[in-house]
């Protein structure tokens, strides 16, 4: 592998690791010793310090790691800063339709109808502040039920809960239908 190549292929473990790599490991990666790796990397370390980079190469007991300059720091805060915008996925809104149309509900409750785990999904949305402990089941161990927030009504656009779709009978029986055969293929490919 020529300098340039082996470069790139330093630099493109350092970046994508984010933390310190023992100088062994890089060295094996790029198929060189451990000297002559590191004297690319102390090549490396040298052309980021004249350069007007972002970024440089730290040294940690044999081992390196990529990291921002110091002077990049306020450009950093900046961008971290700024509030993330809320990403949904399939699992998060599915979770949330289930809390919006059974509200108060229980993990368990939410559990049985998705058929699997949904602590990851319910923590999110709490995060995301479109959820909330509304209050405790009168039952064994007190579970927490959840509710929608008034910042899940503003997100969807909705007044109240009782503007959320109602879901046709007709669809809602296909769908009923759709999960049974689910269920009972399943159930079928355990066997």
């Amino acid at each position: 592998m020529n300098r340039q190549k082996v470069w790139g292929a330093i630099e493109a473990i350092l970046f994508s690791a984010g933390d310190s790599i023992e100088l062994s490991r890089i060295a094996k990666a790029v198929e060189l010793e451990k000297e002559e790796t590191k004297k690319v990397i102390q090549e490396m370390m040298n052309s980021y310090e004249r350069e007007d980079r972002g970024i440089k190469i730290i040294e940690l007991e044999q081992s390196y790691q990529m990291c921002t300059k110091q002077e990049y720091y306020d450009y950093l805060v900046k961008i971290a800063m700024e509030p993330k915008k809320a990403v949904l996925t399939d699992v998060m809104m599915e979770t949330l339709s289930i809390i919006a149309y059974k509200q108060p509900v229980t993990r368990l409750e939410i559990e049985k109808i998705r058929g699997v785990k949904c602590d990851h999904a319910v923590n999110k949305l709490v995060e995301y502040g479109l959820v909330q402990e509304v209050g405790r089941l009168d039952a064994p161990g007190k579970p927490i039920l959840f509710g929608t927030t008034e910042e899940f009504l503003r997100s969807f656009g909705v007044e109240s809960q009782e503007e959320l779709p109602v879901i046709d009978p007709v669809q809602l029986e296909d769908f009923k239908a759709e999960a049974e055969e689910e269920i009972s293929l399943h159930m079928d490919s355990q066997e």
